[in-house]
């Protein structure tokens, strides 16, 4: 069974791509509109719309949604091990743990950042689709470290403006295997999805634009620790851009990681940390920039990596 909606495309949303203007004016993930694109399950006056035209203020869409496809629902529930970095009247930082998504999604059953945060009695903006108000940007539930969540208005707005103007200082310190050549440089390669993966992602002819600089830290005979600040805020990007490198990160047996020197290592996910985050504050406007110690499994691989080099 299906339920279709029919609307107007609104101003806002005139040549933007169907699917990301679907997933903002439906408050669905962009994955679920591609997957309705591609079943024919979307319509503009009336003509079958590819994930991948663009809308026209005042056309009618047309949409048939999965009667399962509803709203998830943030669910107050603590989060351990996700302490706040700071906290005041516009926003909030906290230092995300692994295993923790950072808004509910369909199939996603563990923990959020949302519930954590409501849980703690703290509220956040209202601004965004109903199950990530207050979510400005987003780690992967396998990514550790610090991020923001918008607690007024204002401050969601100039958040998100600030993340597309790319005016955000977003480092990650990733562990990757083996050493990149140069050891400090630029990865500038489209991504979108896998061509024979819904999963994951690649760099594809055609993708989204993506761009990474990175620098090395530090260098061990089997890995090497880059710092990386992301230019764009792709899907899986760091993960993506080493993996096409040659250079997957450690741990991260989805896209190339050798599972012998993660099991060596006690590594169980990628070794990838968002250390550093700095923005322009949206309530006093002064540059504001906030840090994240590494968790135990991560510090305890670097340790085992210091200690067999000498």
């Amino acid at each position: 069974m299906s339920e279709s909606r029919t609307l107007p495309v609104p101003d806002g949303l005139d040549g933007m791509r169907v699917d990301a203007g679907l997933a903002k004016l439906l408050g669905m993930s962009r994955s679920a509109v591609v997957s309705l694109a591609e079943s024919g399950d979307v319509r503009v006056d009336g003509a079958p719309a590819g994930k991948s035209d663009r809308l026209l203020a005042g056309a009618w869409l047309e949409v048939d949604l999965p009667s399962a496809e509803k709203p998830a629902e943030v669910t107050p529930e603590p989060v351990e091990g996700m302490t706040v970095v700071h906290e005041d009247e516009d926003l909030v930082v906290v230092n995300k743990p692994i295993g923790v998504a950072v808004h509910p999604s369909p199939g996603w059953e563990g923990p959020t950042v949302l519930g954590g945060l409501a849980a703690a009695g703290i509220r956040v903006a209202t601004s965004g689709a109903a199950e990530r108000q207050g979510v400005v940007h987003r780690l992967d539930a396998g990514t550790t470290g610090v991020m923001v969540v918008a607690k007024s208005e204002y401050a969601y707005s100039a958040l998100k403006g600030a993340f597309k103007e790319r005016t955000v200082d977003k480092h990650y310190h990733a562990l990757v295997q083996g050493h990149p050549d140069p050891s400090k440089g630029t990865i500038d390669a489209p991504i979108d999805r896998h061509p024979r993966h819904d999963y994951k992602f690649a760099v594809v002819t055609g993708g989204r634009e993506s761009v990474t600089h990175y620098e090395m830290v530090e260098a061990f005979r089997a890995a090497s620790l880059v710092d990386v600040k992301l230019e764009t805020g792709r899907t899986h990007q760091i993960r993506v851009h080493f993996s096409a490198m040659k250079h997957p990160c450690v741990g991260d047996l989805t896209y190339g990681g050798d599972p012998a020197l993660a099991r060596k290592l006690g590594i169980t996910r990628q070794w990838l940390h968002a250390y550093s985050l700095g923005f322009e504050h949206p309530g006093h406007g002064r540059r504001v920039t906030f840090d994240s110690d590494y968790p135990p499994d991560l510090q305890h691989a670097l340790d085992l990596l210091r200690e067999q080099d000498h």
